[in-house]
């Protein structure tokens, strides 16, 4: 009997660890947490959040400064087979936008990525970046409307552009008006959060 019962607690403690969320957080600089401690980064502080409502789970950084969608593509298997996700959240593109890189090999690349993680059995959700006014109006629309034309075609949820209010507050931005500051993380890990809670739902 008391074998059976150790039998039986062993199994339900191997089924929770089983359905411990892993989430791997996909993305460049943005979410590397450039020029600031990794601590004070949104990544940090959106674990720190989750703490109160998931008492057992993963967050895995993957993120790389300057990394581009191609970067991604090139790394999302791996990261796949040894990180086994729950959840995957993408956060690229801003590089291949200030690079001039088209927007069509945008999405080819972003559409692979989505894929390839819903295939491994993990919902994505997508963050939406947006780059300068001076690289051109129709450039600049072409590069955002990539992502909610890819979140409707493969139905992901959509995180609308990440840094919609960050962007335009110097306070908030880094000496170069690329990156966000500290001050800045907990604003982004706030918008972020609740699309999240209703993934790990």
């Amino acid at each position: 009997m008391f074998r059976l019962l150790c039998l039986m607690i062993i199994s339900l403690l191997s089924l929770q660890t089983m359905a411990e969320p892993v989430i791997v957080v996909l993305g460049d600089s943005i979410s590397a947490g450039y020029g600031i401690p990794v601590e004070q980064g949104w990544v940090s502080l959106l674990q720190k959040k989750l703490l109160n409502h998931h008492s057992r789970y993963t967050l895995y950084n993957a993120s790389i400064s300057g990394e581009t969608s191609a970067g991604g593509l090139a790394r999302i298997d791996t990261l796949l087979n040894t990180q086994k996700p729950n959840i995957v959240l993408l956060q690229l593109g801003a590089n291949d936008g200030l690079r001039g890189l088209s927007p069509v090999e945008l999405k080819n690349n972003l559409v692979e990525i989505t894929r390839r993680a819903q295939n491994a059995g993990a919902a994505v959700l997508l963050l939406s970046m947006k780059i300068p006014p001076n690289y051109g109006k129709r450039y600049v629309d072409l590069f955002y409307n990539v992502y909610p034309q890819l979140a409707q075609q493969l139905n992901i949820t959509l995180v609308p552009f990440l840094l919609e209010d960050v962007a335009l507050h110097k306070d908030l931005m880094q000496a170069d008006g690329l990156h966000p500051n500290a001050k800045a993380q907990a604003i982004l890990a706030n918008k972020i959060e609740p699309y999240l809670l209703t993934l790990l739902q």
